[in-house]
């Protein structure tokens, strides 16, 4: 998603401490401030016209001085778990031994509070990208992506960031998880 969003022409705030690696061939687009915003919520000033790297738990810290247009990658929680245990392989550390089903559980309990909190925040527009919409149909999703973000952008730049190829952990080929 970040790929395709600079491309696009918005640009990343990024610290650049992580380069590419087999796990992320294209490389990786966060900003270890964004891991703070519990403790310095008003660091995301930084972010002001530029695309930023946040993860869902952190989302409730996004201080309510700003307005914020989120882009929220939905993807089956199975592929996601499977990915994270893929990585953790290629790393050489240890994936933990908890069930698929018990991993998937708790992403949805978090999913569920995440969109609760979302709900009714003024200061929040919320655009759900489906990760099987943009492998399908990339143009498409990019111009609904650069409808939502109201700027001009150069969404067939964007719909050729797709990479087919490094979508390599699907649903039914949890593989590399522990059950």
């Amino acid at each position: 998603m970040m790929q395709m969003v600079v491309a696009g022409g918005i640009p990343a705030l990024t610290d650049g401490l992580r380069s590419a690696d087999d796990n992320n061939p294209k490389g990786y687009f966060e900003w270890e401030p964004a891991k703070s915003l519990k403790q310095i919520p008003e660091a995301i000033a930084a972010g002001e016209g530029k695309a930023v790297k946040i993860i869902s738990a952190l989302l409730a810290h996004l201080p309510a001085t700003f307005e914020y247009r989120v882009l929220f990658m939905v993807r089956p929680l199975e592929e996601v778990v499977s990915s994270q245990n893929r990585m953790l392989e290629r790393l050489g550390k240890e994936v933990p031994m908890i069930p698929m089903a018990s991993v998937v559980a708790a992403f949805q309990k978090h999913l569920r509070e995440v969109d609760g909190w979302l709900r009714g925040k003024p200061h929040l527009a919320v655009l759900r990208v489906e990760h099987s919409a943009v492998l399908a149909r990339p143009r498409q999703e990019s111009e609904r992506i650069a409808s939502f973000l109201g700027r001009p952008m150069d969404v067939d730049a964007m719909a050729q960031q797709v990479e087919h190829s490094l979508y390599r952990e699907r649903s039914g080929a949890p593989s590399s998880v522990r059950q």
